[in-house]
């Protein structure tokens, strides 16, 4: 991946809404027309040259590119992770993460620079692949904030450590960079910041306070049976009825050992067994995924995930079947002391009426990992990228890991920017 030549074109005056909370905040610390073009710029160079999950190479070396031209230390950590920091005297360690990775799927947005990228999964399957989860806007903000930050070096002080961590998707890049000795290398942050674009209104950002994502969960079943003729079912152990039973009966769980009060959320995404009509197969395979909040309810749900697999197994004379972990995503945790002293900084630079605070969402991050692996507080916020219009009338709008997944570039970017310049700024002042 070589950085992009071409002038995108800046589509608004800096901070997008002229005269706005946001516009006037990224004024005052010296964002110019010309910062924004830049930023937009990234932004579609980002957008149309995406990797999947652990294999974001191209993406790594563009990355550790810029940071170095911005006189930043920088270092590869966990693979493709990214490691910049930013020194500016003595002072707070704030941390600050950006994703990488992107997803396959085929785009279909129509937009004059969308990815037509390939790459290729682990069993080796060739797949179009996209930006579908908005990891471009995060790496482009946190280029643009990195920039803005090394040249304003007389309105701060401390060291900003920012983290563009890969493999998001599958949960294993805060891991590989936790276990590639990330806070060995890299200051150790009092607190670390991260955000997430979605399709709320484009301008406005909305927080939790304790809980803001859940805990998930991913496993693969595969079902053994006998296979035999299909005129034959008696010398048979169908798997597929097997499956179809245990598919059913874990819904149960939610409906009848969850109580009303807690929340869960059990999907079977896929299910996969035979070649042929007329043979009964000898295995299936279907995948489970879990959401929770609480690790009790978490415990709770699998325990029981666990024990109607192994009885329908038992019922049916069956082997025991093959459960294997996909992957598993921790609870993203806004610490209240820490959130509480953000909203003001974020109020002040978008806007009070553009700062909601909202109940818990049944997404899952990887982010809270690298705050839990040295014991510090983290905060993650998102922020919109649909047009209010839309949104106020109610119209649909193509949300992440959509192939229609278009963020409108501003207010998006300028409010994604403004709120990572706030998050740092306010608690570098602070220090």
């Amino acid at each position: 991946m070589t950085a992009p030549t071409e002038n995108a074109g800046s589509d608004a005056s800096p901070g997008s809404a002229a005269g706005s909370p946001a516009a006037a905040f990224l004024t005052s610390l010296g964002y110019t027309t010309e910062d924004q073009q830049k930023l937009h710029e990234t932004y579609r160079y980002l957008h149309a040259h995406p990797e999947l999950s652990m294999q974001e190479h191209e993406t790594a070396a563009y990355l550790l590119g810029r940071l170095q031209e911005l006189g930043l230390e920088a270092f590869a950590c966990g693979g493709t992770g990214i490691v910049g920091i930013l020194r500016n005297g003595d002072g707070p360690v704030v941390g600050y993460r950006a994703d990488t990775d992107g997803l396959p799927i085929g785009e279909n947005t129509g937009l004059e620079y969308a990815s037509a990228a390939t790459g290729t999964l682990e069993d080796g399957t060739a797949v179009p692949v996209m930006h579908g989860c908005g990891h471009d806007t995060h790496m482009a903000v946190a280029l643009t904030t990195a920039e803005l930050l090394a040249r304003s070096t007389d309105r701060w002080a401390g060291t900003v450590v920012f983290i563009f961590q890969p493999g998001e998707e599958t949960a294993a890049g805060a891991r590989a960079m936790v276990a590639d000795g990330l806070w060995g290398k890299a200051p150790r942050p009092e607190v670390i910041y991260g955000q997430h674009v979605w399709p709320s209104a484009a301008g406005e950002v909305e927080i939790s306070s304790g809980t803001a994502m859940a805990m998930a969960d991913s496993w693969r079943i595969t079902v053994l049976g006998r296979q035999a003729h299909g005129s034959q079912p008696e010398k048979s152990i169908d798997p597929i009825l097997l499956g179809a039973h245990m598919v059913v009966r874990i819904q149960t769980i939610i409906s009848r050992e969850v109580p009303a009060r807690d929340s869960a959320v059990i999907t079977v995404g896929t299910f996969h067994g035979g070649l042929k009509e007329n043979i009964i197969p000898g295995s299936a395979e279907f995948t489970v995924n879990v959401r929770t909040f609480e690790p009790e309810v978490r415990e709770h749900v699998l325990g029981a995930l666990r024990r109607i697999i192994a009885a329908e197994a038992a019922a049916s004379g069956a082997p025991e079947p093959l459960i294997e972990e996909i992957s598993s995503f921790p609870r993203c945790y806004n610490d209240p002391e820490t959130t509480a002293g953000l909203l003001p900084g974020l109020r002040r630079a978008l806007g009070e009426q553009n700062v909601k605070e909202v109940p818990p969402v049944m997404g899952s991050e990887d982010f809270g990992l690298l705050a839990d692996a040295i014991g510090v507080p983290s905060v993650y916020w998102m922020f919109g990228s649909a047009k209010q219009k839309r949104v106020d009338a109610g119209e649909p709008v193509a949300g992440n890991h959509s192939p229609e997944f278009a963020p409108e570039l501003e207010p998006t970017l300028g409010t994604g920017l403004a709120a990572a310049l706030a998050a740092l700024t306010t608690r570098l002042d602070a220090g």
